[in-house]
């Protein structure tokens, strides 16, 4: 199975299994935008919660904060948004559809890294055990010529966005002879920019409305709010303000399903640090934040850093959490400096002071800031992608299961009378009764045992509790569990310890203090 049929099989398992549906489907749907289902939103919810407990509860010095949606127009001139907020792109005559330049090119070279991966595991099964990987990279003039190629893209690339030379980024496409995957031309038009905010008005006439923005960001939520939320919890620098909100870019979606949609959800946390510290605090939440991933046991080797090209206005430094989808390497998470950038500026429009007097200096001075970013919707695709897996059986079958943390998992236990009768429902129903006040549970009795255990991987449930004829004389159930298919025989009152020992949130949290 190629990458390509895997990733297509995901998106149809996520519809399915009531993971995430296409949005207005019954008027054939809205580009772009995707509701999340019954299991969807549970999973959802339950990587907010990981991320928003090992911020807010895990760190003494950061504190939460819900900042409206709607803000002042003057904030996006003091962020940088109305003037710098651009995408360059670039539209196909043929196709006529309309494309990032910048992604177009990344996407070019990752496809020369695949083709040398490609060329190296070919050697790899010719030579056998006396192969020396180093070697052939260095001497096999396919992989010598395709790596030269690719770095002298790679190397005009970064200088054009550097520059912000559009013109060079349409010639790095021509020459690359990179086509529309709709139309399979090369016929493109020169490369804009394009702004991304969404503008609507605020106001009870037309006449008198005024154009304000949804918010492209959380953050300025947060630099607005920040002397409110540091006097009111006598904070001291170092500290952090963490917020989960909707945000709305106008993109220009790729073919990737939820990874980059118009309508999404962020997590992200500022640190307020002492100037000149802030690239000690960057390392040390790069660090921090690749720990948080690597907690969920998707594999270290599938995450890997990539520092950016081109600084964006206000950092002086930045890195990304990339993850091996399906579709290759992408962010996940950004890690970045933002110096005083964004406090200076909303002191300098607003007229009033973003100051912080240091007690254990004796000065006063605009903070600088460390931000970790992550999209709640790219966590989930994240998720889905590591966790989905096609397991052959004994016998030819194949079974679908969602290899899931168990804290993660939408649905922790499934309780499964074995037959509708003797009993054994009533028994099921007061398990269910008794555990649902602690975990989100559910209750099935139809189909066969074995259809209902499909059902129940399909979604990644960790355990299916089986409700059997000798259940009411000893006070025992059948557990199975998910990743082994292995059951055990458990005293009904010992089911809540069970679950709890192996959905907790703690076993995660152990894992990334570092």
């Amino acid at each position: 199975m190629t990458q390509e049929e895997l990733f297509k099989k995901l998106v149809a398992h996520c519809k399915e299994y009531g993971f995430v549906f296409p949005s207005s489907e019954i008027y054939d749907g809205l580009a772009a935008v995707y509701d999340y289902g019954q299991n969807g939103v549970e999973l959802k919810n339950n990587i907010k919660r990981y991320w928003w407990d090992s911020m807010v509860k895990l760190h003494e010095n950061i504190v939460g904060l819900d900042a409206a949606i709607f803000m002042h127009p003057r904030t996006w001139e003091a962020s940088g948004h109305l003037g710098a907020f651009n995408d360059p792109l670039i539209d196909n005559r043929d196709s006529k559809k309309r494309y990032r330049a910048d992604v177009l090119i990344e996407e070019w070279l990752a496809k020369q890294d695949e083709k040398i991966e490609k060329e190296v595991e070919k050697a790899r099964k010719r030579f056998g055990e006396a192969f020396d990987e180093a070697k052939y990279r260095e001497t096999s003039p396919r992989v010598t010529e395709t790596a030269a190629r690719r770095d002298a893209v790679h190397a005009r690339f970064a200088e054009a966005m550097n520059a912000n030379d559009l013109a060079e980024l349409r010639q790095i496409i021509l020459d690359c002879e990179i086509v529309c995957p709709v139309s399979g031309t090369r016929n493109w038009t020169e490369v804009r920019q394009f702004n991304l905010m969404f503008s609507t008005q605020i106001g009870s006439v037309a006449d008198g409305a005024n154009t304000i923005y949804l918010r492209p960001e959380t953050a300025q939520g947060i630099f607005v709010n920040f002397l409110n939320v540091q006097k009111t919890g006598r904070m001291k620098i170092p500290f952090g303000i963490a917020q989960i909100g909707k945000a709305f870019r106008n993109e220009i979606v790729a073919r990737q399903f939820i990874f980059r949609m118009r309508e999404f959800e962020q997590m992200e946390m500022q640190f307020f640090v002492r100037p000149g510290t802030e690239m000690e605090w960057w390392r040390r939440w790069r660090d921090l934040r690749m720990a948080w991933h690597c907690a969920l046991g998707f594999g270290d080797a599938n995450y890997r850093f990539h520092d950016h090209e081109k600084l964006a206005h206000y950092a002086n430094a930045a890195t990304d959490i990339e993850y091996a989808f399906p579709f290759g390497f992408k962010e996940v998470e950004g890690i970045h400096s933002r110096t005083d950038f964004d406090l200076g500026n909303h002191q300098k429009f607003s007229g009033r002071k973003m100051q912080y007097f240091d007690p254990e200096t004796g000065e006063s001075y605009v903070p600088y800031v460390v931000e970790t970013s992550i999209g709640v919707d790219r966590m989930f695709l994240q998720v889905m992608s590591a966790a989905y897996c096609e397991e052959p059986l004994d016998g030819g079958d194949v079974r679908t299961v969602l290899r899931l943390p168990a804290a993660l998992a939408p649905v922790k236990a499934a309780v499964l009378p074995l037959v509708k009768k003797d009993g054994m429902p009533e028994i099921a129903q007061r398990i269910v009764n008794d555990l649902k006040y602690d975990f989100n549970v559910v209750y099935d009795e139809k189909d066969s045992v074995g259809k209902r255990y499909r059902r129940q991987d399909a979604i990644g449930t960790p355990f299916c509790i089986t409700v059997d004829g000798d259940t009411a004389s000893d006070g025992m159930v059948t557990v199975r569990h998910r990743d082994s298919m292995q059951q055990e025989r458990v005293a009904i009152d010992r089911l809540r310890a069970m679950i709890e020992e192996e959905c907790s949130f703690r076993k995660l949290f152990r894992k990334i203090e570092l």
